[in-house]
């Protein structure tokens, strides 16, 4: 029986980094993950982030972007564009042409960084003494290894819709939407979060008639309103994309003649048949054959995995991070959680600060943001002051024809400590990263304002925003 000191169960954006840290640190670590590539005939590792999530989302964004810039932006610069087709097998090849190169990368890393990897199910047996017992299921060859510490990183899955069966050919979920080889002509999508967006923006601009249906009647409920409101407007009127809120849909029949949801919104009764249909309603955590009952590992009345602000389940020396526990579902924060995981393993007392994670949304324009939205400071009583400035006036944006979109500094407005940035517009998933240092370093809004940002780039709307905190905008 091989014995370690770390065992990792899943190989996610959590997973495999909790396991490189811990050996890093110089523990004898294993990673033990059951995902298999899309042929279904080898192990692939990365987690629904790397095989069917972030990774291969992003690169179908890029590839529906440029067609779409070829057919509506080029000839503003002077590029004129013969016989255009799309051919969405190739857009499908390239993207799973760098979930292979990255899966494959993962593989290198654990071998330079000396991680035994497994493949198979993990589960809990018990425990033998001091150590940990986990059993690796390898489609029925189930063997045993023992370790000192074990990191559940198992992720989450798709929340399933009761109404209707996913089955992948007609009725999707993330990994259907990310394996369409022909372009739907009717396209339905249950769900205008993260990826319900993404994927109706996707298929959008190489040439779907898109609806999205939404139960909550707010739109992007979790973000910043401002930001929120200007975000619909851009889809909808000028985009096209279809998006219903306050959706109570009624039935969901799959047949030979497509894809029907009955549904109500604002009263009144309405049916559409699409080609396909994207199911995207949330994620729950995945701990289905841990053993979780079985050892007695706690979960809350949501199905997460109890742990207390180090990530420390009820179990001595069993560890839980990602989606499977509290927190937001981001691949970002798994990873930093399974690093902080595997230091306190080794005696060490890193932090991890849930209120400056970003969030980013893909669409074009990009959405983002740290911290507070003004919707919550306003609620907790808290006194503030804001700022904002547009990309229309910035001269990077215009070279680059994307002159769309705001940035929203809030700051203290008793100590103009920052609390929070809001950003709709270009590469906004890279502006961020400006807002949470800020409010790593708890920084002031001033303290933006006084940093020297390059000329031309789209940093400057940010530096705009920073200085309009405090009434003294320079360009607006």
């Amino acid at each position: 029986m091989s014995q370690f000191d770390v065992a990792v169960i899943g190989a996610g954006p959590g997973g495999y980094i909790a396991a490189i840290r811990a050996a890093q640190l110089g523990f004898k670590t294993v990673c033990i993950d059951a995902g298999v590539n899309k042929a279904g005939d080898a192990p692939a590792l990365g987690g629904t982030c790397l095989n069917v999530g972030c990774i291969p989302s992003k690169a179908l964004l890029q590839s529906s972007e440029h067609f779409h810039a070829a057919q509506h932006d080029f000839a503003e610069h002077g590029i004129t564009v013969g016989d255009m087709k799309f051919d969405a097998a190739k857009m499908i090849e390239r993207k799973d042409g760098i979930v292979t190169k990255l899966t494959g990368g993962i593989k290198f890393l654990f071998q330079k960084n000396k991680v035994e990897s497994l493949f198979g199910k993990g589960s809990l047996k018990g425990r033998n003494g001091d150590v940990w017992q986990v059993e690796v299921d390898n489609k029925g060859e189930k063997s045993v290894v023992e370790a000192k510490h074990v990191i559940i990183a198992t992720g989450s899955v798709p929340r399933p819709l009761p109404l209707i069966d996913i089955d992948n050919v007609n009725v999707l979920d993330n990994e259907g939407a990310l394996n369409l080889t022909e372009v739907p002509k009717k396209l339905g999508v249950i769900g205008s979060g993260v990826i319900g967006l993404e994927m109706g923006s996707v298929w959008k601009r190489v040439g779907s008639e898109v609806t999205i249906l939404e139960a909550v009647p707010t739109f992007l409920a979790a973000a910043d309103q401002q930001i929120a409101k200007e975000a619909f407007k851009v889809f909808t009127k000028e985009q096209g994309l279809a998006i219903e809120l306050g959706v109570k849909i009624n039935e969901i029949k799959n047949d030979k003649n497509g894809v029907t949801v009955s549904y109500e919104v604002g009263g009144a009764a309405k049916t559409e048949t699409f080609d396909k249909l994207i199911v995207s309603i949330g994620r729950i955590p995945n701990t289905e054959g841990l053993n979780a009952e079985g050892v007695g590992l706690e979960k809350d009345e949501r199905g997460f995995i109890k742990v207390d602000g180090e990530c420390r389940t009820n179990l001595p020396n069993v560890w839980a991070i990602g989606d499977v526990v509290r927190g937001p579902m981001l691949a970002h924060k798994a990873s930093d959680e399974g690093v902080a995981v595997a230091e306190r393993i080794a005696g060490q007392k890193p932090h991890l600060d849930f209120n400056t994670i970003p969030f980013v949304i893909y669409t074009d324009p990009e959405i983002a943001w740290v911290g507070k939205t003004e919707e919550q400071l306003k609620a907790e009583g808290v006194e503030y002051k804001k700022g904002t400035s547009g990309f229309a006036a910035n001269g990077r944006a215009l070279g680059l024809g994307k002159a769309k979109g705001t940035v929203k500094v809030l700051a203290c407005a008793k100590t103009d400590r920052v609390l929070g940035v809001h950003m709709i517009g270009p590469m906004v998933s890279e502006l961020v990263a400006e807002g949470v240092m800020s409010m790593e370093f708890s920084a002031s809004s001033e303290d933006i304002a006084r940093i020297v940002h390059a000329h031309p780039t789209l940093s400057e709307v940010l530096h705009e925003a920073a200085l309009a905190a405090d009434k003294r905008a320079l360009h607006g």
